[in-house]
């Protein structure tokens, strides 16, 4: 599926009648948005256009289907697989301004956003109304960019992803109609589920414009904990005894001992250079202290420490900042690098295995390499950081990264958990599902014939 694009000059000149000086052309601002926080080399868009409404991303859309010009929608730039490299030029819808909360409905647990509003914007939003929203991928990213990347995070273990969390979207498709997917009913079975087919697109299929999320109520009681291991062998096998015991615990991450190097030297914190799990139990008083020592319990069999606690909101918040702030802390073990991450995940059976065979990987590596992940849901990740002028090392580190998703494939896992697919996975995805990445063509092909929505991501179309 080879697309001839037309050239973009007759767009622009349409789309500065539209938008007057929300359309730019500055060097500036096109780089800006031209990458994410991968290594992927920044491809610049023509123009860049920020929008306030549905309507203002149709009439683009529009546009640029008549003139066969590429599109990429755009949040804050967070994702960490290619997602918004402009691979074919062409123009750049940005989303920051469509940043109004639509609405909060207590009553049902619900509300609506607009594409644009950030995590942590809603997350102040909700404040005083005994409510919140669970997905937290680390990044205030846009619930926008959480919805087309299939977001994850820290609660998923509990709370589940986007998939979840989202009820109903408003999607722009390639010829510009305006698509609403479903109703804010909790359940439905009124034909094809389309909210799912958008969600983890990554912009290929339609353009998110609203998304109405399910929110939950905030619990009695909420206590975090650290606790160390010797090995990463021990953490593992209590992570899954914990998780096959069925205690529902609401986080459960793993940092290995490099990583809590990197994180001590980064945030200035203290603590011990060896494997931890951090924790949080939500519940009532009695069943948080009920699950707390449960897990506790397990810990020591596996030669956990005792449980360092943090029941404070601040200082759960500071434990929580230590984890979410884990890349840059491993970035600053290779100054200058980009790192190289991975984010397979398998069945928690196969959890233990798993990461026994990547840590010798890792222990044979030549560079830095550093384990983290939401283990509870078997899924982790590494940030491999080969040495900047040393294509040897990069090669290692690629080397490295295949290896580990074939091992994921080979115990039912996926080479994708949370961050999507982009440019970085694409022959991943058609090892792991090669009818499936066949038929994802043919529905590609049935809503965008054009090619584009985002080209050059989650699929190969010239096959």
């Amino acid at each position: 599926m080879t697309t001839p694009y037309g050239p973009v000059e007759n767009t622009l000149s349409e789309l500065r009648q539209l938008l007057g000086d929300r359309l730019t052309t500055s060097a500036a601002v096109r780089e800006h948005h031209g990458h994410d926080e991968s290594g992927f080399k920044p491809l610049p868009p023509d123009a860049v256009a920020f929008v306030k409404t549905t309507e203002e991303v149709s009439a683009i859309v529009k546009l640029c289907a008549k003139h066969k010009v590429p599109i990429i929608a755009y949040g804050t730039g967070t994702a960490i697989e290619g997602h918004v490299q402009a691979i074919h030029g062409g123009i750049c819808i940005d989303m920051s301004m469509m940043n109004n909360i639509l609405q909060v409905n207590q009553e049902d647990l619900d509300c609506t956003v607009q594409a644009g509003v950030t995590r942590l914007q809603l997350e102040q939003h909700l404040r005083d109304t005994g409510l919140f929203f669970p997905i937290d991928p680390g990044a205030d990213a846009s619930l926008g960019g959480m919805a087309a990347t299939s977001a994850s995070g820290t609660n998923a273990v509990r709370y589940g992803t986007m998939k979840e969390n989202v009820l109903s979207l408003k999607v722009v498709m390639a010829d510009g109609r305006i698509v609403q997917t479903g109703t804010r009913a909790k359940k439905s079975s009124a034909g094809y589920d389309l909210t799912h087919l958008f969600i983890g697109s990554e912009g290929t299929l339609g353009i998110i414009t609203e998304i109405t999320l399910r929110l939950h109520g905030l619990q009695e009681a909420i206590s975090s904990a650290v606790c160390s291991f010797p090995t990463v062998d021990d953490a593992i096998n209590m992570v899954i005894l914990t998780i096959q015991s069925g205690i529902p615990i609401a986080r459960i991450e793993l940092l290995d001992g490099l990583m809590m190097h990197a994180i001590n030297r980064y945030a200035k914190t203290e603590y011990a250079e060896q494997p931890h799990l951090f924790l949080e139990f939500h519940g009532s008083e009695t069943g948080v202290v009920e699950q707390a020592e449960a897990v506790q319990e397990l810990a020591k069999e596996f030669n956990g420490s005792d449980f360092t606690w943090a029941t404070r909101s601040e200082d759960r918040s500071k434990l929580w900042k230590a984890r979410h702030d884990a890349y840059p802390s491993a970035l600053q073990l290779q100054p200058g690098t980009h790192a190289i991450t991975t984010d397979v995940c398998v069945p928690i059976s196969r959890l233990a295995e798993c990461i026994r065979e990547t840590r010798k990987d890792i222990d044979a590596a030549s560079m830095p390499i550093v384990m983290l992940g939401h283990v509870g849901d078997g899924n982790f990740h590494l940030a491999i950081l080969p040495h900047p002028d040393r294509p040897e090392e990069i090669d290692e580190a690629e080397a490295l990264n295949h290896r580990l998703v074939r091992r994921a494939l080979a115990l039912d896992g996926t080479c994708s958990g949370e961050h999507g697919i982009g440019q970085g996975k694409i022959t991943f995805l058609e090892e792991q599902n090669p009818e499936g990445v066949v038929v994802m063509r043919q529905i590609k092909r049935t809503l965008d014939p054009d090619n584009l929505l985002n080209p050059g991501k989650v699929l190969r179309l010239d096959e």
